[in-house]
């Protein structure tokens, strides 16, 4: 067990059946079994608790600090959907557009709306490129679609027919972005969305700027001699190096605050209008009538009395969870990078504040 290292606690009096005891041992209880990183609970847009434990920097005994910077991974998939809702509202794509009329791809009759939804039934880029790609090189949506033209695979499903997570759909929404709006999706994001909302601490970064940040917190895997090191030095993790370009389904990095500042945000109206945010937050009706609870960039709970939207992340070395209790307005940003599960703590931080 690594040793503990610092705790800042912030509380504010929590609903009657929620006692900041309760989320003080949740924590503690988290820290006790190897957990690195930082949690931030909110209470309509305020504060409740803040607690940081672990290293930035395990080889170099660097401690974390509540602000640092971690891969969010997947989450950064409701940033994509946020740029397509927004494309949407400026008349430049509707959702029920077939990709076709945006890529030239050797898919056909798949939506907008289906790559938002992991509905799509598209194989895997990653595959494609792992079995092909020249890894001495970078590629980004470019690489990855011409790859995807060469190789053609097949596709796993018909549009609609069921959900299947697909990182595919999210390169392809990137490439729309960038297509309908003559602009690079990275500076667009900025534009659109970090600056707007004075996220200063997020972007799309390269390896070489996050190498340049002061409070970049490292992602850490267990080595045979169960140490925790750098992840880039495991061979599994390569392919966030020679797929260093891709832009839509990950590669956002940030730090529990701006996280903070875009939960907030999403309660308004500052990037879309209620109506358009509604959307993002409703299940997709499947072929078959049934219904997939994965909206835009979110994942929906069933429980309409108790609504709540979230998505996690996994890159090598970070474990990554943002959850929205929509109906009293309590979130939840857990950011974590030695690779520890977050399933637990999630659960039961979940239970507490839904009370």
């Amino acid at each position: 067990m690594f040793k503990y290292i610092s705790l800042l606690f912030i509380f504010i009096k929590f609903a009657a059946c929620t006692s900041s005891s309760e989320i003080e041992k949740m924590f503690n209880a988290a820290v006790s079994e190897n957990f690195s990183g930082v949690i931030l609970i909110a209470s309509e847009g305020k504060i409740i608790f803040n607690g940081v434990n672990g290293k930035r920097d395990f080889e170099n005994n660097i401690s974390l600090s509540s602000s640092d910077i971690f891969e969010l991974a997947s989450i950064s998939k409701q940033f994509t959907a946020m740029m397509i809702m927004m494309c949407k509202e400026k008349g430049l794509l509707s959702y029920d557009d077939l990709v076709e009329k945006y890529l030239d791809l050797p898919y056909h009759e798949i939506t907008i709306r289906n790559l938002l939804t992991h509905t799509s039934g598209l194989p895997d880029y990653q595959k494609i490129m792992d079995e092909n790609w020249d890894k001495s090189k970078v590629a980004g949506n470019t690489e990855i679609l011409e790859y995807l033209n060469i190789y053609k695979p097949e596709m796993i499903f018909t549009p609609g027919e069921k959900y299947e997570y697909s990182n595919t759909g999210y390169v392809l929404l990137g490439s729309i972005v960038e297509k309908v709006t003559g602009e690079d999706f990275v500076e667009l994001s900025r534009k659109w969305i970090f600056e707007p909302l004075k996220m200063i601490n997020t972007s799309i970064r390269t390896n070489q700027e996050k190498k340049e940040l002061n409070n970049h917190a490292y992602g850490h895997k267990k080595d045979s001699l169960e140490r925790f090191v750098n992840a880039t030095n495991f061979l599994s993790s390569n392919y966030t190096i020679w797929l260093g370009n891709r832009k839509g389904p990950g590669r956002v990095s940030s730090n529990v605050f701006d996280l903070l500042l875009w939960d907030k945000a999403l309660y308004g109206e500052t990037l879309v209008s209620k109506k358009t945010l509604n959307e993002a937050f409703t299940p997709y009706k499947l072929n078959n009538g049934k219904l997939s609870f994965y909206g835009f960039g979110w994942r929906l709970n069933k429980d309409s009395n108790n609504k709540i939207v979230s998505h996690s992340g996994s890159n090598p070395g970070y474990k990554t969870r943002i959850v929205r209790l929509l109906d009293n307005k309590k979130t939840i940003v857990i950011l974590s990078n030695n690779d520890f599960s977050l399933n637990e703590i999630e659960e039961k931080l979940i239970d507490a504040l839904s009370n």
